[in-house]
């Protein structure tokens, strides 16, 4: 199984009520096959992961996997601020049949980087199943470093990482101490496309929610792009996905994103607290980015 390219981190439909909308949930799925996603992580950060049950949990993962039907990967969040949580998460998510589970660094109780690597370790030594680490210190209040990711890297059934600290720096000192033995993926849009030319395998990406045939298009160019003008080319469509990079988030993630997919009438505006719909303020903002990507017409189109 190789993963690469553009791979949603799919949000979490859910009613007014806050109750998971399933049907919403399988016809996202559906759409972005359609549209040439070429992975999809449930419930990871986009997906609400931590106000979900662990129920709920496993029925986002069991309804993502049993609709996609092996036509794309499924890549299921198991991370945990507690190691044998994050095992019974990795567990679960082989029993329900994803092909690779997203684990992402402890968060609040702030491990140390030798810590950091035995979490990782157990997670992997504990379930045979694929294993794409998740360094997002913005979220986590800690930060995995190269050198501990290289040592994570000798486990066999260690196959990746997503890299979300948005510094180009950090990709290409991954890449140099452990892209010939894992993938390296961006788990920032606003750079995942200049990474993936620098020889990234991929992006997970919240704006392919709402831009799934632009992301994909887009991330396939970037791996393939080998002259300067090709390159142009790519930097040239990155262009119109920006606005929605950069706006997707302001406010925390998923809020925008998911007022986006409702405004663009792909599934309700349901939420769950602490989370609370957008702003009005951003309302127009979000809109214009999705028009100037020119996906606000697609969708509707599609929905």
């Amino acid at each position: 199984m190789v993963i690469s390219g553009s791979i949603v981190a799919l949000v979490t439909p859910m009613l007014d009520t806050g109750n998971i909308d399933f049907p919403a949930l399988r016809r996202l799925v559906e759409w972005h096959i359609a549209a040439k996603t070429d992975a999809i992580v449930a419930v990871g950060t986009t997906g609400e992961s931590a106000t979900l049950t662990v129920d709920e949990h496993q029925a986002v993962i069991k309804a993502v996997v049993e609709t996609a039907d092996s036509r794309i990967p499924i890549i299921a969040g198991t991370g945990a601020n507690s190691t044998t949580e994050a095992i019974e998460l990795t567990e679960a998510a082989k029993r329900l049949g994803a092909d690779a589970g997203l684990t992402v660094t402890p968060y609040y109780n702030k491990p140390s980087q030798e810590g950091l690597y035995l979490h990782h370790k157990a997670i992997a030594d504990a379930v045979d199943l694929p294993n794409i680490l998740y360094n997002v210190p913005g979220r986590t209040a800690v930060d995995m470093l190269p050198e501990t990711t290289a040592r994570l890297a000798e486990i066999p059934n260690i196959i990746g990482i997503k890299d979300a600290t948005g510094q180009l720096s950090r990709g290409l000192d991954l890449l140099n101490s452990c892209g010939d033995k894992i993938a390296i993926f961006s788990g920032d849009d606003a750079t995942a496309i200049e990474f993936l030319l620098m020889g990234g395998m991929g992006n997970v990406s919240v704006t392919a929610n709402v831009a799934p045939q632009a992301m994909s298009h887009l991330c396939r160019l970037a791996m393939s792009a080998s002259t300067e003008k090709q390159q142009a080319e790519v930097r040239r469509l990155n262009d119109l996905l920006m606005p929605l990079n950069n706006d997707l988030f302001v406010e925390a993630n998923p809020i925008p994103v998911k007022w986006a997919l409702s405004f663009m009438g792909l599934m309700g505006q349901g939420i769950r607290l602490p989370l609370t719909p957008l702003q009005e303020q951003f309302h127009q903002r979000i809109e214009t980015a999705l028009k100037w990507a020119g996906v606000d017409s697609i969708a509707r189109s599609s929905s």
